[in-house]
């Protein structure tokens, strides 16, 4: 991998990670138009830049992150389902990341969905600094459908929020909160899996490191933009866009046109 392709992912990472379009399925996509979709050492890196991500979203909230004892026990609590449901089928998703028709066809699933979101919740909402435990577990139930890649872990939460009735930036606030421990297990695990056996060498790590730096940067842009626009217009360009790319994938993949491209 070099450094600009390490560059051009990073940036994708940190703007689409908190977004509800699919961070691991944009990352998939342009891993393979790269050319670098089959290199092992592109899922580490993908998987490991998350990491610079999840520090924006503690940057962002680290006063919530000190606030109490209870504000932990509802994050855990949320993340529990997908951390079990995930851990029984880690077999099945590692087979379903290599399928760009999938990560298309989620898109375009979930695009459809985002496009409806807003008509579909229209009673009154509240807004909710700490959820319940029953709403954080109801959360995690929602957040266990983005084990599919390409649904958007950031989709399901989202949605999750707001049919507990949260308002848009309550039930973006905890989206971004439940992604800091979600994505923590998922890139220490996946580090783990490729390097308990033997250390990165020095170029990978510096890779990393840039990584992460470009990543965290990106996505402190993200999130302070998407929170003003989620909470001005809601999500349906969101739906638009992703049902847009997602078939203009599934029009390339028809017409057997080559993704590696660059």
């Amino acid at each position: 991998m070099s450094y600009w392709q390490a560059l051009f992912l990073a940036i994708v990472e940190g703007l689409t990670e908190f977004l509800p379009v699919s961070s691991t399925g944009h990352m998939i996509i342009v891993a393979n138009l790269l050319g670098i979709g089959q290199v092992p050492f592109t899922e580490v890196y993908i998987t490991s830049i998350q990491f610079g991500a999840i520090l924006a979203v503690v940057a962002l909230y680290w006063r919530r992150f000190v606030q109490s004892l209870d504000f932990y026990l509802k994050l855990i609590t949320a993340f529990v389902p997908f951390g079990l449901l995930g851990f029984l089928l880690k077999d099945v998703i590692t087979v379903l990341l290599k399928s760009v028709t999938v990560v298309a066809v989620s898109l375009v699933l979930g695009g459809i969905v985002l496009l409806f979101i807003d008509r579909w919740f229209i009673r009154e909402r509240k807004q909710v600094t700490t959820p319940s435990l029953g709403q954080a577990f109801n959360i995690g139930l929602f957040q266990c459908v983005a084990l599919v890649p390409g649904v958007s872990r950031s989709a399901a939460t989202l949605i999750g929020g707001l049919a507990q009735g949260f308002d848009r930036r309550s039930a973006a606030d905890f989206s971004f909160l439940l992604a800091v421990p979600t994505m923590a297990v998922i890139t220490a695990y996946q580090f783990y899996k490729v390097y308990h056996t033997t250390l990165p060498n020095g170029e990978e790590l510096r890779l990393l490191l840039f990584g992460n730096v470009i990543a965290f940067w990106v996505a402190l842009l993200a999130v302070k933009t998407f929170l003003r626009v989620v909470v001005r217009v809601g999500f349906r360009s969101f739906g638009v866009y992703r049902v847009l790319v997602g078939l203009t994938i599934l029009l390339l993949l028809a017409l057997h046109v080559d993704l590696h491209i660059l």
